[in-house]
């Protein structure tokens, strides 16, 4: 019988992102994914459009599937996501590998990832991502998504619920893997928080930028496949 995978995508995408990489990884494990609520078209409530209310979301629906030894994959904002659910939940999660997964969250920071989300920035000089952004969200307006993804991250910045105290308590085996590229992530970044986990890898993507289609999809299966293995 197959061991269970969740899949769990990034900020601003939806369980689409993950489609390639579940078909890669379907052949080894019973894959699953969903999106995140105020994802994907699904109903954006502001008062759970947030780290806390995502990582509840995780843990329901692994009991909700009834997912025993399930093991989780967690792109940008779906690994700090899937490390929040184990931290709340230790006894539901097997492994974790995160991939560009942005730790050193801080008020500074913050503001630095919210300029980028601009809605008529981003009309004005990358109108095929709004474009991508409306088709993914619909009918759910994608600037409401922009907006409430900038007041989770200043959010963040001014409480960071995954602190190195809170790291230190997660026992499960984890993977931390950041491309060499990532400016959103950050090498140095990922390196430190690594290093609070008890149990955890910690290895650089060469020549990897942060967008999940720029990721070498055999390479990254490949490394989720050996993790799992060597954890067994």
């Amino acid at each position: 019988m197959k061991e269970n995978l969740l899949l769990l995508h990034g900020a601003l995408g939806s369980d689409k992102q993950l489609r390639a990489l579940a078909r890669d990884l379907s052949q080894f494990y019973q894959v699953h994914t969903f999106s995140f609520s105020g994802h994907g078209g699904r109903a954006l409530e502001p008062a759970a459009f947030n780290m806390t209310g995502f990582a509840r979301e995780v843990v329901e629906f692994i009991r909700e599937k009834n997912l025993t030894g399930v093991h989780v994959f967690g792109y940008s904002m779906g690994g700090y996501a899937a490390l929040l659910a184990a931290a709340e939940a230790p006894d539901l999660i097997r492994t974790i590998t995160t991939l560009g997964t942005k730790f050193d969250w801080s008020p500074e920071t913050a503001a630095a990832e919210t300029r980028m989300l601009d809605a008529e920035k981003i009309r004005e000089k990358v109108p095929q991502f709004a474009e991508q952004l409306a088709q993914t969200h619909a009918p759910i307006e994608w600037t409401a998504v922009l907006d409430a993804t900038q007041r989770m991250m200043l959010e963040l910045g001014q409480h960071p619920p995954l602190t190195p105290e809170k790291l230190t308590r997660i026992m499960i085996p984890v993977q931390i893997l950041v491309g060499e590229l990532d400016k959103t992530a950050g090498v140095d970044g990922s390196s430190l928080f690594a290093s609070y986990l008890p149990q955890a890898t910690f290895e650089i993507l060469m020549n990897t930028p942060h967008p999940l289609e720029r990721v070498n999809p055999d390479e990254l299966a490949g490394r989720i496949s050996r993790f799992i293995a060597s954890a067994a």
